[in-house]
């Protein structure tokens, strides 16, 4: 599984403007409705609901906010790097700016696991957060997180 097969190109977003937590999650909600055709109210409670039973924040300065809804066809990705980090109850208290967020389906299984593991080894590459930060164009970000999907030793052509 590649991020190319979770995240397309219109699902990236740079500079999001957020407060908090709660509107974060609305905001992308809100966002992966378009992608998806599902109810932004659903997909923004699926996260919420998530986010309770312990936060996504998986430390510095990233999060994989995610959840499981009936009616989805195959696993949808967004990327958003935040205009401001905000407070998201990370696992290093540290504030989060760059935000993957994966929907699966209901039963999707062990494609969900995969998914997220492959998006947490794309976001735990220090160099590529650092060019993730940098960058302010969406076709940038998106470059920049599909570049690994060749494989690490793979050459652009």
């Amino acid at each position: 599984m590649e991020i190319t097969d979770l995240l397309a190109p219109e699902a990236v977003a740079a500079n999001l403007k957020a407060q908090n937590k709660k509107q974060l999650l609305q905001e992308l909600a809100q966002r992966l409705s378009h992608f998806t055709g599902l109810p932004e109210r659903r997909i923004a409670e699926t996260l919420i609901e998530r986010e309770r039973l312990g936060s996504t924040g998986m430390g510095q300065g990233i999060a994989i906010p995610h959840g499981r809804l009936a009616g989805l066809p195959r696993i949808v990705g967004m990327f958003a790097r935040l205009e401001t980090p905000i407070d998201y109850d990370a696992v290093d208290s540290q504030p989060v700016d760059l935000v993957f967020v994966l929907l699966a389906p209901e039963d999707a299984g062990a494609d969900h696991l995969k998914a997220l593991a492959r998006v947490s080894r794309v976001l735990r590459n220090q160099t590529t957060c650092e060019k993730l930060r940098a960058a302010a164009k969406p076709e940038v970000l998106y470059a920049l997180l599909t570049e690994r999907s060749n494989g690490p030793n793979s050459q652009a052509a």
